[in-house]
């Protein structure tokens, strides 16, 4: 295999033939795309640019002339004027050379790319969900905070443009931060359905702004049904340890000093300025020349092999050789994405090197690969990686430039530096926790709120506004808050009904929990509850080892945000004041899991801003319905009474707020303190029944803390694939519109826009508050069998103001 670009067939032949796969549209998409199997369960193939010199070996000049005529498109779309003040934002990690070739067609623009590496002290601008890639995290570092921060249009690029979903949350998250009128999506391919387009339309209606989309090629990709199914038959059936072959042992490894200039970013990591593009263009040919200076005589074929997000500085260097030696010169880079590789003039990917991971901090250890350079005949390769990834790993003999040498009798290695940016000052002091009863209806050594008081602020609206501006993506959950619901007597009546038979059950949880907490943990836990869901549990957790052992834990509250992470600042303070080694974070209950993913990669981030280590990001939590934690009072799905209400079983203390107007970057994420409804407060009554029971229950928890601790409590996941089949078969795109569990579904009831309700089928009194607050706001109940939760609440993607229930309030609409 010399070529893996053009043997007269098209290279997603064998994909389309074998999986049923068809692909329509313009007619030069098919000289644009191949097809490859991906081994990644979350879709089967896998679309391969022969343009964008990260799969396929490409000319470099071919590879960067796309990008810069789409700049050169945008342009034309935008006018020299807002051409002059837009911001072009690429994709990590396929399309972080694409957004930069992008930018370069706009001549001033800045640049900024998504990462997946975080970097320490930097705090991030933001940050979204790719949910089909194999690594979905992404987050945007740029050293200047100003450079997201402007009004002028925003350009976001990607390699191929396929449902939309990765744009939309992306713009979703920047648009709550800083509002703009105008965006413009970018990509070499858009393969979106009409679905999709109309879906797109509908959110920029919502957000009240443009959003206009350029691309080189469009079409459609036909996918039969069962696809998945039939993709991971075929991996499994092709797949081998080691794709490439007919190896050229002891290949030759050199370094080259490229001299590249002082304080020159090596990528849009942090932002490029088009100060830095001009510095740039004027080292360029020094730079190749020393590559070309070093490269064996009589070099015919040359590859520069970029390194995953590492793709724009790679590629210029090789456009630059290309235009000054005789040799053949194509451009790839290594990538994380796994994809199965077939030797076959119809398929795209022919060879597959693969080696350890060896950035650091590297995203996840495993496997890297390099496809299409065994076997295509390269006499040199130059690989260009930054300083953070020449790490002891990329030399071993099992690394990257050892798999190189034995396919290509030459190896040179080209070091950029690894661009540090330039860390902000430390912030002031940090408050003290609030505490009762100035903020809060709990007794002040209860708990310690690290929260400011936004009380005076006015920040509720109607529940179908918020709903609408959240799906829209003209405002994130966080920045208002719903209208706190008023029970009736009857909604009462069963509140206290529903504490009086479950407080033994309740009473064993937290005393299961909590034992675990202190047999495996040891010492004097701190207790950090996540407002405020986990709060009234952890004030139960510290008073049940205070009656009977005596130990007062220290407890305090704080704010996490789906989406936005914890609150760094919080972390800062429990840092500053306890042994992060035991902190022990608290909630009430698992639904799939989602806060759960959230805490994780918030804990990872914040230790590596921070250079602070020791944090545990597990979770203890009464409930764990959906398996997604260790440390668990029970895994059964019941009604906890203090999901029934809002902030009146909550010390009267609303959701967290996170809005940058109220919030500033020292500051602590906010919450109001309702003192007006002190006459319907039941926090310290609900606390009161719960922990008079502990001395009926001990001998029970002490039976099941004994068993539980002797058993594989490793978390499965159950949940969050329940949530994903339910996504699924009732056309819900987004999983957060899925509630599971009789907590999270009781909060769907009393603060969202719900469709209907999913209940298991023979749940008896455990859904009795959810019958009636469904009956009271028109929602239908739906009985299923097989339901891994008691009930699942529905929030319907498709809302639209103006349908309405049997009560009159709206609700969603298909």
């Amino acid at each position: 295999m010399r070529n893996a670009v053009n043997d007269g067939v098209w290279s997603g032949t064998w994909v389309a033939r074998r999986l049923g796969v068809e692909l329509e549209g313009d007619e030069h998409l098919t000289d644009l795309l191949g097809m490859a199997l991906r081994r990644n369960p979350k879709r089967a193939h896998l679309l391969v640019s022969q343009v964008l010199g990260k799969h396929v070996p490409q000319s470099p000049a071919v590879v960067h002339g796309h990008g810069v005529r789409l700049g050169h498109r945008v342009r034309a779309l935008l006018g020299d004027a807002q051409a002059a003040r837009a911001v072009v934002l690429g994709y990590a990690e396929t399309a972080t050379g694409l957004g930069h070739s992008v930018a370069d067609g706009l001549a001033l623009a800045p640049y900024l790319h998504s990462t997946r590496r975080p970097v320490a002290g930097v705090t991030p601008a933001g940050g979204f969900e790719e949910s089909h890639s194999h690594a979905t995290s992404h987050l945007l570092l740029p050293e200047d905070p100003a450079l997201l921060a402007g009004d002028g249009p925003l350009v976001l690029v990607d390699d191929e443009f396929s449902t939309g979903n990765t744009v939309l949350n992306t713009i979703r998250d920047l648009h709550a931060r800083h509002p703009r009128q105008h965006y413009v999506v970018v990509a070499l391919v858009d393969m979106r359905s009409a679905e999709d387009t109309a879906r797109l339309d509908r959110f920029a209606a919502g957000i009240g702004a443009r959003v206009d989309l350029v691309a080189a090629a469009s079409g459609t990709v036909r996918l039969p049904e069962g696809v998945l199914e039939k993709g991971q038959a075929l991996v499994a059936e092709h797949e081998r340890a080691d794709a490439a072959s007919g190896p050229v042992p002891g290949g030759e490894v050199r370094r080259v000093d490229l001299d590249w200039p002082a304080g020159l970013p090596d990528g849009g990591r942090h932002g490029f300025t088009p100060a830095h593009r001009a510095r740039l263009e004027a080292a360029l040919p020094g730079m190749a020349a020393r590559i070309a200076e070093a490269l064996p005589d009589g070099s015919r074929r040359v590859l520069v092999l970029g390194f995953e997000e590492l793709m724009y500085a790679p590629l210029r260097l090789a456009a630059e050789l290309e235009r000054t030696v005789p040799a053949e010169v194509r451009y790839s880079t290594t990538t994380r994405s796994p994809v199965l590789a077939v030797d076959d003039p119809g398929y795209a990917i022919r060879t597959r090197l693969a080696f350890p991971a060896h950035d650091d901090p590297a995203d996840g250890p495993g496997e890297r690969y390099a496809y299409n350079v065994a076997g295509a005949g390269f006499d040199t390769v130059v690989a260009v990686v930054d300083s953070a990834a020449d790490t002891p790993a990329l030399h071993a003999p099992d690394g990257l430039l050892a798999r190189l040498a034995e396919h290509a009798p030459h190896v040179l290695l080209a070091v950029v530096p690894a661009h540090q940016p330039q860390l902000p000052e430390r912030p002031a002091m940090l408050p003290e926790p609030l505490r009762g009863p100035a903020f809060s209806s709990y007794a002040p050594d209860e708990v310690g709120w690290l929260l400011q008081d936004l009380s005076s602020v006015g920040l509720e609206a109607p529940t179908e506004e918020r709903e609408e501006a959240v799906q829209n993506g003209g405002a994130h959950y966080a920045e208002s808050l719903p209208v706190e619901y008023q029970p009736s007597e009857r909604y009462q009546a069963l509140f206290h009904a529903a504490l009086d038979t479950s407080a033994d059950r309740i009473a064993r949880a937290v005393g299961v929990v909590t034992e675990t907490v202190l047999t495996e943990r040891g010492g004097t836990p701190v207790l950090v509850s996540l407002a405020r869901a986990g709060t009234p549990v952890g004030v139960l957790m510290r008073r049940w080892a205070e009656q009977r052992y005596g130990t007062e834990l220290p407890h305090y509250a704080v704010s996490i945000v789906r989406g936005r992470g914890i609150d760094a600042n919080a972390l800062r303070w429990l840092a500053e004041h306890h042994d992060p080694r035991d902190v022990v974070f608290v909630d009430g209950w698992t639904g799939k899991g989602a806060i759960t993913r959230e805490l994780s990669a918030a804990v990872e981030e914040f230790e590596r801003a921070e250079g602070v280590t020791g944090f545990d990001p597990e979770i203890a939590v009464l409930a764990d319905p959906g398996s997604c934690v260790r440390t668990y009072g029970t895994r059964d799905d019941f009604l906890i009474p203090s999901a029934c209400l809002n902030s009146t079983v909550s010390g009267l203390i609303s959701r967290t707020v996170l809005r940058a107007d109220l919030v500033g970057p020292d500051d602590f994420h906010g919450a109001k303190f309702y003192r007006e409804l002190a006459d319907a407060d039941v926090s310290v009554a609900f606390l009161d029944a719960i922990s008079a029971r502990f001395p009926e229950v001990r001998d029970e928890v002490d039976a099941a803390v004994k068993e539980l601790l002797a058993e594989d409590r490793t978390p499965t996941w159950e949940g969050w694939r329940a949530v994903e089949r339910i996504s699924e078969q009732y056309g819900i795109h987004d999983v957060n519109l899925v509630k599971p569990g009789v907590g999270e579904t009781t909060r769907v009831l009393l603060r969202r826009v719900p469709w209907k309700i999913l209940a298991k089928a023979g749940a008896g009194a455990d859904l009795d508050h959810v019958r009636l607050l469904a009956e009271q706001r028109g929602v239908p109940v739906e009985e299923v069998d097989g339901l891994p939760y008691t009930c699942v609440g529905l929030i319907h993607p498709r809302y639209t103001r103006g349908a309405t229930g049997a009560d009159g309030r709206a609700v969603s609409a298909r």
